[in-house]
């Protein structure tokens, strides 16, 4: 059974100078990746060394860095070698990432997560629209620049009707005619 690191070695002796970076991090191995070889080396990744499970696929705005975006695939192999190995890419805002729906189907949620919350646009992918933001929102809620407040939307009320508790939960939303922000579920007060 081959080891992380050596799934590592065989990337690297198959895509050479494609492989920016690679490094260990308390036991897990991860590699950079050029963003214009970045799908060739996740099918190797899936076909060659069996890694058939995206754990999870995310991305990190780095802010006023040049690329600003990176995509970060977290891939094991379940079947064979039991290895974890985290792919990663930068992108900058011109740029579209190369779908990896097609190799594993669970990326389609995750791309359109990371589309939906950071604005990294999926060449290829089947349905790419937002999945937790309404479609016309203006904003990425997850980029540096969103405030941690939020922003004030023109969202119509038709879901605020009346005191609507969270099944089981500590939090209430109330209706009023505040902006999303204010409208945000608090915490139930208990008297006595």
């Amino acid at each position: 059974m081959k080891t992380a690191a050596e799934l590592v070695e065989a990337l690297k002796k198959e895509f050479g100078p494609a492989m920016v970076t690679s490094g260990e991090f308390r036991g897990e191995q991860w590699v950079t990746v050029e963003l214009g070889r970045l799908k060739e080396v996740m099918s190797f990744c899936k076909n060659t060394l069996e890694f058939d499970f995206l754990i999870d696929a995310s991305s990190v705005d780095h802010g006023d860095m040049e690329p600003r975006f990176e995509v970060v695939y977290e891939l094991y192999g379940m079947l064979t070698h039991h290895a974890h190995l985290r792919v990663k890419a930068l992108v900058d805002e011109e740029h579209e990432v190369p779908t990896v729906s097609d190799l594993w189907a669970t990326a389609n949620w995750h791309e359109r997560e990371i589309f939906d919350m950071m604005g990294i646009r999926f060449a290829g992918h089947p349905d790419l629209r937002r999945i937790l933001m309404w479609e016309g929102y203006p904003f990425f809620p997850l980029r540096k620049e969103f405030p941690l407040a939020g922003k004030a939307s023109e969202m119509p009320e038709v879901a605020f009707t009346g005191i609507a508790p969270l099944e089981g939960g500590p939090f209430v939303t109330s209706p009023m005619d505040a902006n999303t922000i204010e409208r945000e579920p608090r915490a139930k007060t208990f008297e006595g």
